[in-house]
């Protein structure tokens, strides 16, 4: 791996510490088990968290950072691996370092330019009617959207609610194994049942929980729990994350 000079200062210089991980450590061949050559992620050891990379062949030809934003404590990675450039988006939001992988089809350079990439299309196209400033969409709160981690809420004025379909204290999750947001309040819009449990995290449809109840006695007792899959989703009131500060949506 050849690492650009200073990458350590630069991650310095947002408050973080970044060190070049062993590839025979005990968490290594978990996270690189599906071939990717390399991998970035947050560790922790008595100091607290650190920014991880890791080179599985040896074969990487870069690591560079593009952009530092130490007021935002933000900064942007690029990964080069034979002809192919990953980026990154490294930083801090709240209580926890992140890293998020920016599509590849963004042509980013810059810290500003990663977070926008980052944002679904419904976001953007909210700030652009609304005209924000690039200052005003990237705040957590404006006229287009709350954020809280990288969950985006828009405001929905004309919703006509059926009050007998709202659930209350309701999770939501993007189906990636992470931490639930917790909602005071969820309306759903068509989508799929599926049943979750923490061996099928991403959950089964009807046929095939079915047939796991039959081919298996003790399946019954995985825990599970009925789920929407690609719903439309409405929240109101409190959104709580073990991650994030709690926010309030009036909308």
């Amino acid at each position: 791996m050849i690492v650009t000079k200073n990458l350590e200062s630069k991650f310095a210089r947002i408050g973080a510490r970044l060190k070049l991980g062993d590839l025979n450590s005990r968490t290594t061949s978990r996270r690189l088990a599906s071939g990717i050559p390399f991998s970035l992620d947050i560790q922790s050891d008595r100091r607290g968290e650190f920014f991880e990379v890791i080179d599985r062949y040896g074969t990487l030809a870069e690591v560079e950072v593009l952009d530092v934003q130490p007021t935002d404590r933000h900064l942007l990675l690029m990964v080069r691996d034979g002809g192919e450039k990953y980026k990154f988006l490294c930083g801090h939001d709240e209580r926890h370092w992140f890293v998020a992988a920016v599509p590849e089809s963004a042509p980013v350079g810059t810290v500003h330019s990663a977070k926008e990439a980052l944002k679904p299309q419904e976001v953007k196209t909210v700030q652009a009617r609304l005209g924000l400033s690039s200052r005003s969409g990237n705040r957590r709160k404006n006229a287009a959207f709350r954020r809280q981690g990288e969950w985006f809420f828009v405001p929905a004025l004309d919703l006509k609610v059926d009050p007998r379909l709202v659930l209350r204290d309701e999770p939501i999750t993007r189906g990636n194994s992470g931490k639930p947001h917790w909602t005071d309040y969820c309306y759903r819009i068509g989508g799929q049942t599926v049943y979750v449990c923490r061996r099928y995290p991403n959950g089964v449809d009807v046929s095939t929980y079915q047939r796991l109840l039959n081919e298996d006695q003790a399946a019954k007792n995985w825990g599970w729990q009925t789920m929407v899959r690609d719903a439309s989703v409405y929240v109101h009131g409190r959104i709580r994350h073990a991650d994030h500060k709690t926010i309030v949506l009036h909308e």
